[in-house]
C-alpha cells in the first residue's frame, strides 16, 4: 500500500472502491449527519457511487482528494482528511472526518496539520481554504490550531445554510 503520507499514529491513503463498508458508516455517524449533511448514502451501490463520482475522480481530475486516514499500527480506518478543488471556491480547501469513536485523541489535529504540509510543500498550494457550520465548534478550534482564521460568511450554490470561511 502506498500513502500519501505519514505521521507518528497515521497513514493517509486514497480511497479505493473496496472501502464501501467504510464510507457508509462514516457518512452516517452522527456528526457526519449533523455537521455536513445526509449524503442518501445507505448501501454498496451507493458507496461506491461516492466513492467514484468524488475522491477517485478527484485524485485522476486533480492530484489529490479526500483520503482514507488509518491507524499506522493497526491499519484501522478512523477518518477521512484531503484538499478538495470546489469549482465555487476561489482556493482548494481541506476537509476532514472521522468516526465518533476516533474523535479526542488528537488524530484530527495530526492529519490535519500533515495534509496542510503537504499541500504546501508537495502540491506547492498556498492558500488553503476551509468551511465548516458555525455549530461545528471542534471543527472551528481544529482549524484555528492548524493556523486557520475566520474570513466571512458564505453559502455554496444552491443552498440557503450559512457556511464559516476560513484562510491560512
Amino acid at each position: 500500500m502506498r500513502y500519501i503520507l505519514e505521521t507518528e499514529r497515521l497513514a493517509l491513503r486514497e480511497f479505493t472502491t473496496d472501502d464501501m463498508d467504510f464510507i457508509i458508516r462514516l457518512l452516517n455517524s452522527p456528526g457526519w449527519l449533523e455537521f455536513i449533511g445526509d449524503r442518501n448514502v445507505k448501501n454498496d451501490d451507493a458507496a461506491a457511487a461516492y466513492l467514484v463520482n468524488g475522491p477517485i475522480k478527484s485524485y485522476k481530475e486533480n492530484g489529490f482528494g479526500l483520503s482514507l486516514v488509518e491507524t499506522k499500527s493497526e491499519k484501522i480506518p478512523i477518518g477521512m482528511c484531503g484538499i478538495i478543488n470546489r469549482s465555487y471556491l476561489e482556493h482548494p480547501d481541506i476537509g476532514f472526518a472521522f468516526l465518533p469513536e476516533f474523535t479526542g485523541s488528537g488524530y484530527a489535529y495530526e492529519i490535519a496539520k500533515a495534509t496542510m504540509d503537504y499541500a504546501k510543500n508537495k502540491l506547492k498550494i498556498d492558500t488553503v481554504l476551509a468551511v465548516t457550520v458555525p455549530a461545528n465548534i471542534k471543527s472551528i478550534k481544529l482549524l484555528e490550531k492548524t493556523g486557520f482564521v475566520f474570513t466571512k460568511t458564505i453559502t455554496f450554490p444552491d443552498e440557503t445554510e450559512e457556511l464559516m470561511l476560513f484562510s491560512n
